[in-house]
């Protein structure tokens, strides 16, 4: 009987090991997972933090139009991962355990950017053809309201893109794109009013990042090559960094460093490491593939960069540290079409 319990244990745990639902890979080990959207290939590719390798690629449900996923969010609360899909107006929920599909949500028009706030209380979702932002509670999964962008700015031709929430949930930031003016801008919402607080003009085609570690938020703007730091509670210009072709926005785990990348410039200095501290950069990385797109730091000291286009398959991944910010190129991985945003499941 004892050989007949060992030998089961034994075959749980090969088993166990081999499955893409695993310890490490359920989000609950050391190392965590990151999931990639791959805009052209309506999938998401999830890949083991540790390894570097696909666990598993999972199709979009179906919808009236060949799903198209944009951008992806987890949230630990119910253990979610949520993909934007712009083709169908709607919001994909995933369980982050086994990437079974748990439900869809109804959004607005031209899906793109999302945000949720680290309590998981609300989960904004910014549809820049109905000039909206579609505010869901990720634990309940239900839409809490839907919130009009500035008229003002709707009417000057500006849409909402890029969107973040302050660590306390209080505020979310929204960039607002596209208008014939100067500059783009930053509007500052509350959580609970869900009306404009705050503004600031900022450089065109704006993107977001922030930290527990400070009171700032950092907006790259890539048609402005600057990287603008704000004081995130009253949005008083702070610094500008001159950054050419600064686009994607990521923090590192602790704060220390905030990363961009130079979009436009083929590879070339593609990604820059900037102290938050000091408001200098560390450093700068070459990648080997054209648009460094979207990225996220993990918390076991690597760094993922999506790399996209129509025909780009790629994924690119970074070893960083406290000790040594600047990105150093470890590996690349294989995934869907255009892969653009990306998520860390810790």
């Amino acid at each position: 009987m004892k050989k007949l319990v060992l030998l089961g244990i034994l075959v749980f745990l090969v088993l166990a090991a081999f499955s893409p639902v695993n310890a490490r890979g359920s989000g609950e080990g050391p190392k965590g997972r990151v999931v990639i959207a791959n805009r052209a290939s309506g999938s998401i590719s999830v890949i083991d933090a540790e390894s570097d390798s696909v666990l598993g690629t999972f199709n979009l449900p179906s919808g009236d139009n060949a799903p198209e996923p944009m951008y992806v969010t987890y949230t630990k609360h119910g253990h979610h991962v949520f993909v934007g899909d712009r083709a169908n107006n709607r919001v994909v929920v995933f369980d982050a355990h086994n990437f079974s599909t748990v439900t869809t949500i109804a959004a607005g028009n031209g899906v793109f950017h999302m945000w949720a706030d680290p309590r998981d209380r609300q989960l904004w979702v910014n549809n820049d053809i109905d000039k909206t932002a579609t505010i869901i509670d990720p634990i309940t999964l239900a839409v809490i309201t839907t919130v009009a962008m500035p008229a003002d700015l709707v009417n000057e031709g500006y849409k909402p893109h890029d969107v973040i929430l302050e660590p306390k949930g209080r505020f979310a930031y929204v960039t607002m794109v596209g208008g014939g003016g100067e500059h783009d801008y930053l509007v500052q919402f509350s959580t609970e009013m869900f009306t404009e607080v705050n503004r600031a003009p900022v450089g065109k085609d704006p993107h977001v990042s922030l930290t527990h570690r400070n009171k700032l938020i950092y907006v790259p703007a890539q048609n402005s090559s600057v990287v603008s730091i704000f004081d995130r509670n009253t949005l008083e210009l702070v610094a500008e960094l001159s950054i050419p072709g600064a686009h994607g926005a990521g923090m590192s785990p602790n704060g220390r460093v905030f990363y961009t990348t130079n979009l436009p410039g083929g590879g070339t200095d593609g990604l820059f490491a900037i102290d938050t501290g000091t408001h200098t950069v560390l450093g700068t990385a070459d990648t080997p593939f054209a648009v460094p797109h979207n990225l996220v730091v993990t918390k076991n000291d690597k760094l993922f960069l999506t790399h996209s286009g129509a025909t780009s398959d790629k994924v690119t991944i970074y070893h960083v540290s406290t000790t040594n910010p600047v990105p150093t190129l470890i590996g690349e991985v294989t995934v869907g079409l255009n892969p653009f945003g990306l998520t860390y499941i810790p």
